[in-house]
């Protein structure tokens, strides 16, 4: 079988649809040589990673790059809906169109949804990803015979919000992998972050959906100065919660920090907590399980489903509840242990190989 794909996402580095990209494209490098796929790759400034290009080199699969900006392929591609991709990657038995862009074609299209937060929060949503995103999905529920959602929750949306059939809906959960850290490398983390006491763990762009006022006022509730909260996350548009900083000596704010010294972080924090209020799925949950962190979390949306009884849940509007939580965890050695050795059990179900096998059995089928 010969498949295409749309890989260009996969340089935004640090989001979760370029951890996603960077993640198939290994699993289908990794596990497939029996079809023959093609990798398109357009940036008009980046490129893609050395290594990742020899890597598709000595597979027995395809590169095609081309530098054209973003901006026009959505233009082309979403807005008037012209060029059928065939003149860029030659035709296919199925194209795997990305998050950004939705090209017509003669071939069979399938795509991947990972979350419809435009929809549900289009505040928290620049302008012009809002409309790319709504023009885009127009011409998924006309065009794409397959749409894999990252979770029931995302199928569950796309079916009512969106009115995507859902007999063309699969539900397939994304690999995680993440790097362990040595004590070494935990050590050299908590130096140069200056963490010295125990802490509690959050991760997320410092965007209101992330809800990470509510987290902060409900840990400031409980400051008695022996546990400090660290935020890891790049400043979105949620500059009043920044400003919540002073609040607390014992809150930090980290900006960018690489896997390596997440890893460290979430394998030495006290507990993580994701208070977001809206997830198709949630790359740092799974992440902090595979970490072997205890986890606390939203009790909503695709939280409860990824976490599935590995996790302690909260009603993420409730500041009292969230108090509440943290000083549960804090107090209670007993159940940070039990929720690490659950979560550690639950992280295995996120597997890349798994990923790979559902989406090539949905492509052979259909």
């Amino acid at each position: 079988m010969k498949i295409g794909i749309d890989i260009s996402q996969i340089v935004y580095e640090g989001t979760g649809v370029g951890r996603f990209v960077n993640g198939l494209t290994e699993a289908v490098l990794h596990y497939d040589s029996g079809n023959e796929w093609t990798f398109f790759f357009s940036s008009l400034r980046q490129n893609l990673s050395p290594q990742l290009k020899n890597n598709i080199k000595k597979s027995c699969h395809h590169l095609l790059e081309y530098k054209l900006p973003p901006t026009a392929l959505s233009f082309l591609w979403n807005s008037i809906h012209r060029m059928k991709v065939e003149k860029l990657v030659g035709v296919q038995d199925w194209f795997i169109t990305s998050d950004w862009t939705e090209p017509p074609s003669h071939m069979k299209k399938a795509t991947i949804v990972h979350d419809l937060a435009y929809l549900k929060y289009p505040e928290t949503v620049y302008a012009k990803i809002l409309q790319t995103q709504k023009q885009r999905m127009h011409w998924v529920k006309k065009e794409s015979s397959i749409i894999f959602a990252d979770s029931e929750t995302t199928k569950h949306d796309a079916v009512n919000f969106c009115g995507l059939d859902e007999k063309k809906l699969f539900v397939n959960y994304p690999g995680v992998q993440f790097p362990s850290s040595s004590a070494e490398e935990v050590t050299r983390a908590h130096t140069r972050f200056g963490l010295g006491k125990p802490f509690i763990l959050t991760v997320g762009k410092i965007e209101p959906r992330k809800n990470l006022k509510r987290l902060i006022d409900a840990f400031t509730q409980i400051d008695n100065g022996n546990v400090e909260l660290i935020i890891v996350g790049h400043q979105g548009w949620d500059t009043e919660t920044s400003k919540k900083q002073s609040q607390s000596k014992n809150i930090k704010f980290l900006s960018y920090i690489t896997d390596l010294e997440l890893s460290a972080l979430y394998s030495s924090c006290l507990f993580f907590i994701y208070p977001s209020l809206y997830e198709g799925f949630g790359y740092p949950l799974v992440e902090a399980m595979k970490c072997g962190a205890a986890v606390a979390t939203s009790d909503g949306s695709s939280m409860r489903e990824i976490g599935r009884n590995c996790t302690l849940l909260f009603d993420p509007k409730n500041t009292n509840e969230i108090s509440s939580v943290l000083k549960k965890l804090i107090e209670d050695g007993d159940l940070r242990n039990k929720l690490k050795k659950q979560g550690i059990m639950r992280g295995r179900d996120f597997a890349w190989k798994n990923y790979y096998d559902r989406m090539m059995e949905v492509l052979i089928k259909h």
